[in-house]
C-alpha cells in the first residue's frame, strides 16, 4: 500500500484510538457530572471513572500510549497554572508558613515513610521514595474544597494554602532525585556528585528562567496581549508552557519543573489573569484525563483480596499526614485545634504522588520496600481522595477558634482576595472612564476589566483597579468578583460581544446588568442573554448612562420632570404572556426599551397626558383613554401592536387592546423602578 494510501482512513472505518478515547471522555463527563451532583470533588469522580473502565475492571481502556500522552499534557498544564497562580510576589509574603511550616511538614512526613519503610525491613532508597509519597496532599481537591466553603481567607485555609505551596515546591526537587534514587549504587551517575550536579544544573536553569521572566517575557506577553485576540494570545501562553518544558528537559532537568517555572514566567506579567483564564479550560480538560488514568492503574480485585491491608494504610496514613501537619502548624504559633483542622484538610495523598509513583516504579523503587505497593498507594490514595470532603467538615467543626492571625497577606490561592459590593464596569473608552470616576468620586468601590492592554494602562494610571483579560471567561469575572457585585456595567462597543459578555456575566451572579452597546442594538437577544438596562446610543448620551447607573444604585438624581411619570428609557420591559390569559395575541410581546420617557404623541405636540403605557411590540410610550390624545391606542390601531404595559410606578399588568384582556403581573414581568418615577395624577 501507498504512503499516502496509509493516512486515509477509508469510509466506514473506525480509527484505533477513537473507541478508547470516546470512552474515557464520555465516562469522566457522565460520571463527574454525577459527583458534582451528589456534592462530590469532581476529581473523585474521575478517578471513579478510571477505575470503572480500566483494564483491570471493564477493560474498556487500555492504558496505552494516547491516554498516557494526554495524562502527561495533563500534569504539565497542571503545574503551569500553579506556576502562574503562585508568582514571586505571593511566594515573598507567605514565606515564613511555606519555610517553616511546610518545611517543617515536609521533613516530618518524609521521615515517618522512612521509618515505616525501615520498620518493615525494606532498603533506605524505597523509604525515601514512601516518604515522598507521603507527604504530598491533594492541591486540587483542597483549593475546590476551600473555594466551596469560603474557608480561603480563614487561619487554617490560609495555612493549608502555604503548606501546599511548599509541597508544591517540593515536588520539583522530588521529580529530579527520585530517578537518582532509582538508579540504584552501582551506576557510575548515581552517586552524590551526580545529585549535586542536578541540583546545580536544575538552580541554573531557575536562575535563568526567573531572570528571563523578570526582563524579557512581560514585555513579550503584553505585546501579544495587543492584538486583543483570546486565540493568539492563548497560542502564545500555551507556546511558552510548552517551550520551556522541552528547554529545561533538553538542560537535563524534569519537565514537571520547567512546567512550573513557566508558570512563573507567566505570572511576573500582568496578563497573567487573562493567561490562566485562557489556559484553565485546557488544564481542567486533561487534568480530567490525568485523573482518569489514575483511577484506571487500581485493581479492585486486588483491593478487595487485601481490604485489610488497604485499610491499615489508610489509616496510618492519616494518623501520620495529620500529626505531622498539625506538629508542623504548631511551630508558627498557630493554635492546636486549627492546627488539628489544617491536618485534615491536608491528610490526603496528593495527585502529584501518582506523578512520583509513575517515575519512581520505571526506576524500580517500590513503595514500602513491598512488591505490591503500588497497588497499596493507589488504593490507599483513592479511598482518602474520597473521605476528604468529609475530613475537612470534621475539622471546621473542631476549629472554633476565629482569632489567630498570620502573615499579611497570606492569601495564596489565585483571586484569594477578590472584592465584593462594588460595581463592576467590562470595557473601556471615555464613557467608561467617565462613569468610574464618577463612582469612586461618590464613593463607590469600582472594578474594571478590559482585553486592550493600553486600555488597562490607561485605567490603572487614573488609579482604577483593574482585571485584565477576556471577560466572557468565568475566571475572569470570579477574579474581579463579579459574583459578589452590586452592579454590572457592560460598555463593549461590538454588539455580538455585548451579548456574549452578558451572557458569562449572568452566568455567575444575579447582579443588575447594564448594557452599552454600540451600533445595532438587538434588545431581545441582550435581553434574553441576562441584560437587565440596555443603552442605545442613537438615544441616549454618556450622561444618561451615568444617572442609570447611580439610580440603580440608590443615589440620588434629580428628575427631568416632576408631577408626572417619567419612564426609565434604559430599563428592559419583558412580558411573557401567559396562554390562559384568553388573548390571542401573545406572541406580540417581546423585550422592548421604552422610546422615551414620555408619551412620545404629546411630547411631539406639546401636550399634556394624565397616564403612560409601553407597547410590548416596539417600545412606544402613549398616554392612557385617559389622556385627551389616546396616544396609545392609535398606534396600536395604526402599527398592528395590541398589547401595552403600564408604564406607572407601582403597576405591573399589562392588556391588549383588541382582545380586552387585561393580565396583571404576567410571567416574567420586568420588575418597576420606583425610584425612577414620580407618581402621576390627572390634570
Amino acid at each position: 500500500m501507498a504512503p499516502e494510501a496509509e493516512l486515509v482512513i477509508a469510509a466506514g472505518e473506525v480509527p484505533g484510538y477513537l473507541a478508547p478515547t470516546a470512552a474515557l471522555v464520555v465516562a469522566a463527563a457522565v460520571i463527574g457530572y454525577l459527583s458534582a451532583r451528589a456534592r462530590v470533588v469532581p476529581i473523585v469522580g474521575f478517578l471513579v471513572a478510571g477505575v470503572l473502565i480500566g483494564p483491570a475492571q471493564l477493560g474498556i481502556v487500555e492504558n496505552g500510549e494516547a491516554v498516557e500522552a494526554a495524562a502527561d499534557i495533563g500534569v504539565i498544564l497542571l503545574l503551569f497554572t500553579i506556576g502562574i497562580e503562585f508568582s514571586l510576589e505571593r511566594l515573598a509574603r507567605v514565606w515564613t508558613w511555606i519555610a517553616v511550616a511546610g518545611g517543617l511538614q515536609l521533613a516530618l512526613a518524609t521521615g515517618a515513610g522512612l521509618g515505616l519503610t525501615l520498620a518493615l525491613g525494606g532498603g533506605w532508597r524505597d523509604g525515601l521514595f514512601t516518604g515522598f509519597l507521603l507527604a504530598l496532599s491533594s492541591t486540587a481537591i483542597v483549593l475546590k474544597l476551600l473555594g466551596e466553603r469560603r474557608e480561603t481567607s480563614a487561619v487554617r485555609g490560609r495555612l493549608a494554602l502555604a503548606v501546599l505551596i511548599a509541597q508544591d515546591l517540593g515536588v520539583v526537587a522530588m521529580v529530579l532525585v527520585v530517578p537518582l534514587l532509582g538508579a540504584g549504587g552501582d551506576g557510575e551517575g548515581s552517586g552524590g556528585g551526580s545529585l549535586l550536579w542536578a541540583l546545580l544544573t536544575a538552580v541554573a536553569v531557575i536562575a535563568v528562567v526567573l531572570v528571563f521572566a523578570r526582563r524579557v517575557m512581560p514585555t513579550v506577553l503584553d505585546v501579544v496581549a495587543r492584538t486583543c485576540s483570546p486565540e493568539v494570545f492563548l497560542l502564545a501562553i500555551v507556546a511558552v508552557c510548552f517551550g520551556t518544558a522541552y528547554l529545561t528537559a533538553l538542560a537535563g532537568v524534569s519537565v514537571s519543573l520547567g512546567a512550573f517555572l513557566a508558570g512563573l514566567v507567566v505570572s511576573e506579567s500582568r496578563a497573567s489573569s487573562q493567561a490562566f483564564a485562557e489556559v484553565l479550560p485546557l488544564q481542567i480538560v486533561f487534568s480530567a484525563v490525568f485523573f482518569v488514568s489514575v483511577g484506571m492503574l487500581l485493581d479492585l480485585g486486588f483491593t478487595l483480596a487485601n481490604l485489610p491491608l488497604v485499610l491499615g494504610t489508610a489509616a496510618v496514613v492519616l494518623l501520620v499526614k495529620t500529626l505531622t501537619t498539625a506538629l508542623a502548624a504548631t511551630a508558627v504559633r498557630i493554635p492546636v485545634r486549627t492546627a488539628v483542622a489544617t491536618g485534615l484538610l491536608l491528610a490526603q495523598v496528593g495527585e502529584f504522588s501518582f506523578v512520583l509513583l509513575t517515575v519512581g516504579t520505571a526506576a524500580g523503587l517500590a513503595p514500602l520496600g513491598l512488591g505490591d505497593g503500588q497497588q497499596v498507594v493507589v488504593a490507599t490514595t483513592v479511598l482518602l481522595m474520597l473521605l476528604t470532603p468529609q475530613l475537612a467538615a470534621a475539622g471546621a467543626r473542631l476549629d472554633r477558634s476565629r482569632t489567630a492571625s498570620g502573615p499579611a497577606g497570606a492569601g495564596t490561592g489565585h483571586g484569594a482576595s477578590t472584592p465584593s459590593g462594588h460595581v463592576a464596569i467590562i470595557g473601556w473608552g471615555p464613557t467608561a472612564l467617565e462613569v468610574a470616576a464618577a463612582l469612586r468620586g461618590r464613593g463607590v468601590d469600582v472594578v474594571m476589566t478590559m482585553l486592550n492592554p493600553d486600555g488597562a494602562a490607561q485605567a490603572e494610571s487614573a488609579g482604577h483597579r483593574v482585571v485584565r483579560g477576556d471577560p466572557t471567561k468565568g475566571e475572569i469575572l470570579r477574579t474581579a468578583g463579579v459574583p459578589d457585585v452590586r452592579l454590572v456595567v457592560v460598555a463593549e462597543d461590538d454588539p455580538e460581544q455585548a451579548v456574549r459578555v452578558v451572557a458569562a456575566v449572568r452566568a455567575v451572579t444575579d447582579a443588575p446588568i447594564l448594557a452599552r452597546p454600540l451600533g445595532t442594538v438587538d434588545v431581545a437577544e441582550l435581553a434574553d442573554a441576562g441584560a437587565d438596562h440596555i443603552l442605545d446610543r442613537d438615544r441616549l448620551s454618556g450622561q444618561a448612562l451615568l444617572r442609570s447607573v447611580l439610580g440603580e444604585l440608590g443615589h440620588p438624581v434629580a428628575s427631568p420632570s416632576r408631577g408626572r411619570a417619567v419612564v426609565d428609557t434604559a430599563r428592559v420591559v419583558r412580558y411573557v404572556w401567559p396562554e390562559e390569559s384568553g388573548c390571542g395575541h401573545g406572541a406580540a410581546s417581546v423585550p422592548v426599551l421604552p422610546l422615551a420617557s414620555g408619551c412620545v404623541g404629546c411630547l411631539q405636540e406639546g401636550t399634556e397626558w394624565v397616564h403612560l403605557r409601553t407597547c410590548l411590540s416596539c417600545g412606544y410610550v402613549g398616554c392612557c383613554d385617559s389622556s385627551e390624545r389616546r396616544h396609545a391606542r392609535a398606534h396600536a390601531a395604526a402599527d398592528d401592536h395590541p398589547l401595552v404595559a403600564s408604564a406607572e410606578p407601582g403597576e405591573s399588568w399589562a392588556y391588549c387592546f383588541l382582545d380586552d384582556v387585561t393580565v396583571p403581573a404576567p410571567a416574567g414581568a420586568a420588575p418597576e423602578a420606583e425610584s425612577s418615577a414620580t407618581p402621576s395624577r390627572p390634570r
